[in-house]
């Protein structure tokens, strides 16, 4: 697979940038977290709004709802400077974006640095797997394995090139992540009630899935997967987990699956690149234990791999606010 290049460190006879505060996005498919850092680094707000995608560039209805949200964290941002007593305002933003391609960057630093007041050029855009990347490894030092709405795993190496696997979206693949992971639950407990209706409801997997959905009809479940963004489908997952939790055999066996999915991920990075240390990213990880127990099992014995430890959106704040200058730069 060809290799992508984000820039993250100015040219070496560009000026140090100003000081100021920075914003740092985090978005995916379900949620969206930022955080503002100080002069300092130091993180001094964060939350969340919903989430976004480069993918809901391509219609105006997907524009639309983009321009809300970033509306709504404007406000966000605003409130809880208020609530913390300063008014730290963005001078930069570096944000990751589930979905970003590099053919939509000019459209996408436009809708974000605007509703802020700021010049187009004080926005970087990479994606959210590369964020996380940078989030837990220095360049080359390992490689992420990544569970939100979709799934991916992605490794940036010494020359600063990301290299990925898998994150190819629903329609294609995405196993192990939320979405993958609500759809496989729906169609079993539909072919459940296919073979012998009522059967759904019989189990603790059937139950959960209604009680989210809003009824055991098949309008309910029709209106809530195509009426739905792929984030809002994937947020079922959490019905899964809860059948999971109440021991139902079905939604173990598919959770179990999902981590075997991921490790797939893992074993594509290690192939192409060695045995690489590995971070695992992603809400998916904290549905359920066995998620990350199946992913460690399939796994070559003594892989290095932990839970990613530096929040990405956190991250990325303190990149807006203190941006990395190339050694000798003026």
């Amino acid at each position: 697979m060809s290799a992508v290049t984000t820039e993250l460190h100015p040219a070496a006879d560009r000026p140090a940038p100003p000081p100021g505060w920075g914003l740092g996005l985090d978005g995916g498919g379900t949620q969206t977290r930022w955080a503002l850092a100080d002069e300092a680094g130091q993180v001094r707000a964060e939350g969340q709004v919903d989430g976004v995608s480069g993918l809901l560039l391509a219609d105006a209805a997907g524009r639309a709802t983009l321009a809300r949200t970033v509306s709504a964290l404007v406000a966000d941002v605003a409130l809880r400077c208020r609530l913390e007593g300063h008014a730290g305002e963005p001078v930069r933003i570096v944000a990751g974006l589930t979905g970003f391609a590099t053919a939509d960057a000019a459209a996408l630093h436009q809708l974000l640095a605007a509703p802020f007041g700021l010049p187009a050029a004080a926005v970087r855009l990479m994606s959210d797997i590369e964020l996380a990347c940078h989030a837990a490894f220095a360049p080359g030092a390992g490689a992420v394995v990544y569970a939100g709405t979709g799934s991916i795993a992605a490794h940036v190496d010494g020359h600063g090139q990301l290299h990925r696997a898998g994150g190819r979206g629903a329609v294609i693949d995405d196993a192990g992540g939320g979405h993958w992971i609500a759809r496989q639950a729906l169609c079993r407990v539909w072919r459940a009630e296919d073979a012998e209706p009522g059967a759904g409801q019989r189990m603790a997997l059937g139950r959960q899935l209604f009680a989210a959905v809003g009824g055991s009809d098949w309008s309910h479940t029709r209106a809530r997967v195509y009426g739905a963004s792929r984030g809002e489908v994937g947020t079922l997952a959490l019905a899964v987990a809860a059948a999971a939790q109440e021991g139902d055999k079905g939604a173990l066996a598919l959770l179990r699956q999902a981590g075997q999915e991921l490790a797939r991920l893992a074993h594509c990075m290690q192939q192409r690149f060695g045995a690489l240390p590995l971070a695992l990213a992603g809400r998916v990880f904290d549905l359920h234990p066995v998620i990350e127990a199946s992913l460690r099992a399939a796994l070559p014995e003594g892989t290095n791999a932990h839970r990613l430890q530096q929040a990405a959106h956190r991250l990325a704040a303190v990149l807006a606010a203190v941006p990395p200058v190339t050694e000798g730069s003026p």
